[in-house]
């Protein structure tokens, strides 16, 4: 039997891999990354914020921008990193850039009472989306509002459908403490999976959907979002699945820094290379993907010693 998680033992998590895995991942150095790059998985290394979410920015553009009426384009994008967000909107504005024609998805919308939470929240992602890039884009250049898909209660088969007649250019993330994009978190440690996780067939046939959140995430929400306040932070989301995912073209990842931590980067860069797939690892699914970028600040590569602060 799997060894149990330190963080949540009543869940699946990276802490139930195999010692050797995360003992080979915690020892690369910065300098190794690039080494990892193989068919269908590149990475990027950027010296400055800057550079880092000036490219991040660029991805929704060239996106819109290759969209037409006849063959709409779309990007599918996170609430986590949001920096690049407001230079989306300003780098259109002053380009007059007219992308119209382009498509969005939001990729998740926390769950709360039974429905979405609202655009009236401060911790609602659709909000966070209008207010930091859509509300700022100039009107006579920006897609109309039916072309923006945000996830709700009712609409989950909808949003997954429009992957079908949308082209999905880009799906772009970030990394979560669980090591997911979007909330694909790793699943309860229970039923059927209560003695070793979904395997990778399984959890890739997931879709669209209301999901529990893994208590890292919980955590990892409250520090990012709440000043820290657990119990502000909804238990559910509805999120992106794999089953989306593998629609788009492209997936990219920007590993900031903010979101996860050297190690965590560390776990899914080598997880990804060496095609090590594993569901407590849902970033590993990954690896099946043929066209994966990962996006580094150089800085938050930061290494994984032991010392005290």
């Amino acid at each position: 039997m799997r060894k149990l998680s330190k963080v949540a033992p009543g869940w699946w998590d990276y802490t139930t891999l195999d010692e050797d895995i995360l003992n080979e991942a915690a020892a690369l150095k910065p300098d190794d990354f690039k080494k990892l790059q193989r068919d269908g998985f590149k990475i990027n290394i950027y010296d400055t914020l800057e550079s880092f979410y000036t490219a991040e920015a660029l991805e929704y553009i060239k996106c819109w921008k290759a969209s037409t009426s006849s063959n709409p384009v779309g990007l599918c994008g996170p609430i986590g990193p949001t920096e690049q967000l407001p230079l989306v909107a300003e780098i259109i504005n002053d380009l007059d850039i007219d992308i119209r024609d382009g498509h969005f998805w939001g990729m998740d919308e926390w769950y709360l009472d039974g429905k979405e939470m609202p655009m009236t929240d401060p911790l609602s992602f659709a909000k966070a989306d209008m207010d930091m890039c859509f509300n700022r884009i100039r009107k006579d250049l920006r897609m109309p509002d039916e072309n923006i898909h945000f996830l709700s209660a009712d609409n989950i088969s909808k949003y997954s459908e429009s992957f079908d007649s949308i082209e999905c250019r880009i799906m772009q993330g970030g990394q979560g403490e669980t090591k997911h994009w979007a909330f694909n978190d790793p699943l309860k440690r229970e039923g059927k999976y209560k003695d070793i996780p979904p395997s990778p067939e399984e959890y890739k046939n997931l879709s669209a959907r209301v999901v529990d959140l893994h208590p890292m995430t919980l955590m990892q929400n409250a520090r990012t979002s709440s000043g820290g306040i657990v119990s502000s932070i909804p238990s559910q989301a509805i999120t992106v699945g794999p089953v989306e995912t593998w629609k788009a073209k492209n997936i990219s990842i920007w590993h900031a820094g903010m979101h996860d931590n050297p190690f965590g980067m560390r776990l899914t860069t080598f997880m990804i290379s060496n095609k090590i797939i594993d569901s407590s690892v849902p970033m590993s699914l990954l690896a099946g993907h043929n066209n994966v970028l990962f996006n580094f600040y150089r800085p938050a590569i930061g290494a994984c010693i032991a010392e005290m602060h």
